[in-house]
């Protein structure tokens, strides 16, 4: 067995110890969920927890982890009989992101079921989590309806598998810990309100820190034993703390003061719903415990609305997490408490005013492009192209506004999403097919219809039916996918106009909101001057394509075909990593095409490159003024998609723009 990394050696990352040990001695605080970069010994810390947990006694031979004087009465190994126990320790349990739904909940033999009324149950991950720890690294690339069944089960304590009718239900307690990097993509805001507290972590900038991280590394890698045996003191000292903690919980008193100010708290920082309060109350009680305290002490309160709120307040994708600290100290003083003389312990704010060196929520994007100065035009009055030349510093993007889903025609296979059609393991029942592998979605009347004639031939004589696994169905669904939406913006100079470059980015921008809720992957492809850009590589991310949006300068030529052909690469690329998931791509331009040889023929030919490939487009028509050339919708006719104009982008337009996608794409079919 792998000797693992011992917690006390952790090198920082105090308010992720903090938070996992909280948890430790109060696992109704609900779970931790750990943000942070990569490289931040997000899952080492993690893995070392399960050290320092007390031991655990369960009834022999129960696969669901029974307490000997309380064995849950629905397990399905029981009844279970007074005695025999046995002394293990806590687990750790990983969730791997490609898990089955059979291997998370367990699997019931159906057939068995049918044939003979025997509830044969194979456990899953969360029986074997049960009383100990279940991890999910990177669990914000793990498919929606996973996190919905392990955070139900974690709200319930329990785990229910059922398949046609027939149920089993077994105990699931446990601690859920889930990491990410935020950069891979984000969580849905309900579901990061059901974890209980949130950790931003990243790497040490102090070089000792960082000198002292590799000293250790380095020590355990050459002898992971001996380095544990040098910590073994430390962790028996916080494994005692715990078990002494676990212990005077229930003598903390949680007063009406501090009540008043975990309800002031969460009122002033708006956040839905009551689980914030509870949380907070639970996290403060458990901080004073900790500490060895009886009484729940407005510092308490102070750090529980530090770990409890940030991923509370999130209302969309692009929200920055964090928390303003005047703010929160502001609301515990007006509504006082005990130990107000708690907040001199504040951490000091990063040095652009905000926790972590991340700026103060209150604090815009610098760069504000009201001091833009005029471009330097060439001829024609085009600005000039090259670097600096005729360059507009970034405008703020319009106000998003709600949209209406963009569908890639035909049924797909890729990813379980919200956008497109696809055959998925989720949605609608369409018919029936023999079972690939272990059998997760029963098709009943298609089983009944395949053993029908062949019950005189296997002696049927009882009043059940004779099943065999040949028999078997596995029902085929119909549900929705995720795409790749490619945005293609362009930048130049015929852009430039700062309110209608302002409202393109605000369509973008709502676009993007689009495809978060549709957990689509998206991208960022950008042209100006005389090349294109890949200012954002197809990632789960959008807010990181919000960003880089954000900060998109203008001005320069027209390279309509160059940002064409280097958006067509990103897909060939895209179609090697992952061929299941299907593209849509987004022009976002006035059609115009400037700058080398023959422009306006190289962007045709560029364009026709995607009719080729049957490749879904949509070309957003960003023209403006008495005057239309109609560019756009030429470049539309050559990419086989359509085009629509920045007014039409709106609300139900969209509902016409999808009809037009899926007729230009039934025109290419025939």
């Amino acid at each position: 067995m792998t000797t693992p990394f011992p917690f006390t050696a952790v090198v920082g990352q105090d308010d992720l110890r903090l938070a996992l040990l909280l948890n430790a001695v109060s696992p109704q605080v609900g779970g931790v969920l750990v943000r942070g970069e990569k490289g931040t010994a997000k899952s080492t810390a993690v893995r070392a927890l399960s050290a320092l947990l007390p031991e655990l006694d369960v009834v022999s031979g129960c696969r669901f982890s029974c307490t000997p004087g309380s064995p849950d009465p629905a397990c399905p190994d029981g009844p279970h009989e007074p005695g025999a126990f046995e002394s293990r320790s806590a687990r750790m349990v990983e969730l791997p992101v490609g898990a089955s739904e059979d291997r998370l909940v367990g699997a019931l033999d159906i057939e068995r079921a049918l044939a003979e009324g025997v509830k044969a149950f194979e456990p899953g991950l969360l029986a074997d989590a049960h009383r100990g720890i279940l991890y999910v690294d990177e669990v914000n690339l793990l498919h929606d309806h996973l996190v919905d069944l392990l955070l139900d089960a974690a709200a319930m304590g329990a785990s229910y598998v059922e398949r046609e009718g027939v149920s089993v239900r077994h105990a699931a307690r446990f601690l859920l810990v889930g990491t990410m990097n935020p950069e891979e993509g984000e969580l849905r805001p309900q579901l990061l309100d059901r974890f209980g507290l949130t950790v931003e972590v990243s790497a040490s900038r102090e070089p000792d820190q960082r000198v002292e991280v590799v000293r250790r590394r380095l020590a355990y890698d050459d002898d992971p034993a001996g380095f544990a045996a040098r910590w073994a003191d430390e962790e028996a000292a916080v494994r005692a703390r715990i078990a002494a903690a676990r212990k005077l919980l229930p003598s903390v008193r949680l007063g009406d003061e501090a009540l008043r100010q975990i309800a002031a708290t969460c009122a002033a920082f708006e956040v839905d719903g009551m689980r914030a309060d509870i949380v907070m109350a639970r996290t403060a009680t458990a901080l004073a415990a900790w500490a060895g305290r009886t009484d729940v002490l407005a510092e308490d309160v102070r750090q529980a609305a530090l770990l409890a709120l940030p991923h509370r307040r999130r209302r969309s994708p692009f929200d920055a997490p964090g928390l303003d600290e005047d703010k929160l100290d502001e609301t515990l003083e007006e509504f006082g408490g005990p130990g107000e003389d708690g907040g001199d312990d504040d951490p000091d704010p990063g040095p652009d005013g905000g926790p972590g060196g991340q700026p103060a929520p209150d604090e815009g994007p610098q760069g504000d492009g009201d001091t833009a100065a005029r471009p330097e035009t060439g001829e024609g009055g085009e600005p000039q192209a090259g670097p600096g030349a005729g360059e507009q510093s970034a405008v703020r993007a319009a106000e998003p506004f709600r949209t209406k889903v963009l569908n890639v025609p035909g049924i797909g296979q890729g990813a379980a999403g919200r956008r497109s059609r696809a055959r998925t393991e989720q949605g609608r029942t369409t018919g029936a097919r023999r079972p690939q592998g272990t059998l997760t979605k029963l098709h009943l009347s298609a089983t009944v219809q395949a053993a029908a004639p062949h019950q005189r031939a296997r002696g049927r004589s009882g009043p059940g039916l004779v099943v065999r696994r040949d028999d078997l169905r596995q029902a085929t669904r119909e549900g929705r996918e995720s795409n790749l939406v490619l945005f293609v913006v362009d930048a130049s100079g015929s852009m430039a106009a700062r309110q209608r470059m302002s409202a393109v980015k605000g369509a973008v921008l709502s676009l993007l909101l689009d495809a978060y809720q549709r957990r689509d992957k998206v991208g960022l492809v950008t042209f100006r001057g005389s090349a294109a850009e890949v200012a954002l590589p197809p990632t789960s991310s959008v807010d990181a394509a919000a960003a880089r949006l954000e900060s998109l300068p203008t001005g320069g030529r027209t390279p309509l075909a160059a940002g064409l052909l280097k958006a067509h690469d990103v897909l060939r690329v895209e179609r090697l990593r992952d061929p299941a998931r299907r593209p849509l791509v987004v022009v976002v331009t006035d059609g115009r095409a400037t700058g080398g040889p023959e422009p306006v023929a190289l962007a045709g030919r560029a364009a026709r490159l995607f009719a080729a490939d049957g490749t879904a487009s949509v070309v957003v028509d960003c023209e403006s003024g008495p005057v239309r050339l109609g560019l756009a919708g030429q470049l539309a006719g050559e990419l086989g998609g359509t085009a629509v104009t920045l007014d039409e982008l709106r609300a139900d337009s969209i509902a016409g723009l999808v009809r037009d996608v899926q007729q230009g794409t039934s025109r290419r079919a025939a």
